[in-house]
């Protein structure tokens, strides 16, 4: 027998005559045991979200609601659909590279922007130029970086809305970072958040909502939950009753909102700004909701989903679902509608206007706003492309166009944004 065959004879013999502590005679039986005083160190009851997601158009609730309020909304619904229905044009045309509709989801986008003073920060996702845009961004500086110019299109210290993010939940950890930092300077800012149902399965998520919920920072978090994250349902992504009771994990309130309902999520929302603002620490808000169009221009989303759930979605459109409620309550009137549609259409020419003309590009804002102050290495690349500008300049075949700086003289200069 060789030394191998020997070796596992050997081993074998010894787990058959082997025993465990637990097992010498003699021994006291083993008994688990919790920790010392366990208790969970949080009710998790208060935590819990409704069963349902709260409505309150078409309920009794409404006749509570702002008009003033609700006429806002609506105004910037009507201008969000009309945005989102001029992007998707502007793919076609060509002016656009891509363009991520939020049509069916303008409710969570405007509420996000509205519930939100001038002081607080928005942290969008990619498919949330429309949350951006009514908050105040110019629609033209918004779809900058679905044009395939500048990386953010716009200057997020102004706006207080950070770049839009395409990476899946990278910004919620930025979120948490800069809540968190603002309360430790005595800053009274409340950042918010968003993010789709598919971002919830990235580790950034966790990250995030651990260090906001530890931390109890400032900070509330959207969930737009709109069914698919692009081709791959819900169903395969978690098996928690909703995403809200993730929420129950992290030790932070879980709520549940009729995503096409623009009073309940601006009122859901309004109260977890509210809670932040005053120390009560971060919320996790899942709003219900549904992706009418294609996950983008170049996705085809017949290949996933059928035409009956997208036209059962469309009668809970949250366009019509605010309309109907203005008007069975006498709070606006065909006038009313039609300023709604004027204005909405006059945003959409500018858009046109704006996204029609050429960009003036600068191969000098290469070095631009990549730090808040040049290190040497670009100083020497940036003279290096800058002599290589005039020589060809000098030589008669340089377009004028890109011999500047094209954005406002910023040239070789640091920038913050």
């Amino acid at each position: 027998m060789g030394s191998y065959a020997r070796c596992h004879e050997e081993v074998d013999a010894l787990k058959q005559s082997s025993t465990t502590v637990q097992e010498l005679p003699g021994a006291a039986p083993y008994r688990p045991t919790p920790p010392p005083e366990w208790k969970p160190r949080t009710d998790p009851a208060p935590l819990l979200p409704d069963p349902e997601p709260l409505r309150v158009l078409g309920t009794d609730a409404a006749a509570s609601a702002d008009p003033a309020l609700l006429r806002r909304l609506y105004a910037e619904l009507v201008r969000g659909r009309r945005y989102n229905t001029q992007a998707t044009a502007l793919t076609r045309q060509g002016r656009l590279a891509v363009y991520p509709s939020s049509t069916g989801q303008e409710a969570c986008e405007v509420a996000a922007a509205l519930v939100l003073q001038e002081r607080d920060w928005l942290f969008p996702s990619y498919r949330d130029t429309l949350a951006a845009v009514a908050r105040g961004l110019d629609p033209v500086q918004a779809l900058t970086l679905l044009r395939g110019d500048w990386h953010t299109g716009y200057d997020p210290r102004e706006h207080r809305v950070a770049p839009l993010c395409t990476p899946l939940a990278t910004q919620l950890p930025h979120a948490v970072g800069l809540a968190h930092a603002a309360r430790l300077k005595g800053d009274d800012v409340v950042a918010l958040a968003m993010v789709g149902d598919g971002g919830t399965s990235e580790g950034d998520f966790h990250e995030a909502l651990n260090f906001a919920a530890v931390w109890r920072a400032p900070v509330v978090f959207l969930v737009q939950n709109n069914g698919f994250a692009i081709s791959v349902p819900l169903s395969k992504q978690t098996a928690a009753p909703s995403l809200a009771h993730k929420a129950v994990g992290y030790g932070m309130p879980g709520r549940l909102v009729d995503g096409n309902d623009a009073a309940a999520v601006h009122q859901v929302l309004s109260e977890a700004v509210d809670r932040a603002r005053r120390g009560g620490g971060p919320t996790l808000v899942e709003a219900v909701t549904y992706r009418m169009e294609a996950h983008t221009n170049a996705d085809d989303a017949t290949r996933y989903r059928g035409d009956a759930e997208v036209e059962a979605w469309r009668a809970h459109d949250p366009v019509r679902l605010l309309e109907r409620e203005l008007t069975e309550r006498g709070l606006i009137d065909e006038d009313g509608i039609r300023e709604a549609a004027e204005a909405a259409e006059a945003m959409a020419a500018r858009l046109r206007e704006g996204m029609n003309a050429d960009p003036v590009l600068d191969p000098m804002d290469l070095f631009a706003e990549v730090y808040a102050e040049q290190t040497g290495q670009l100083r020497e690349q940036a003279a290096q492309l800058r002599a290589e500008l005039d020589a060809e300049a000098e030589q008669g075949g340089h377009d004028d166009r890109t011999a500047g700086d094209g954005r406002g003289g910023r040239g070789t200069e640091g920038g913050t944004r």
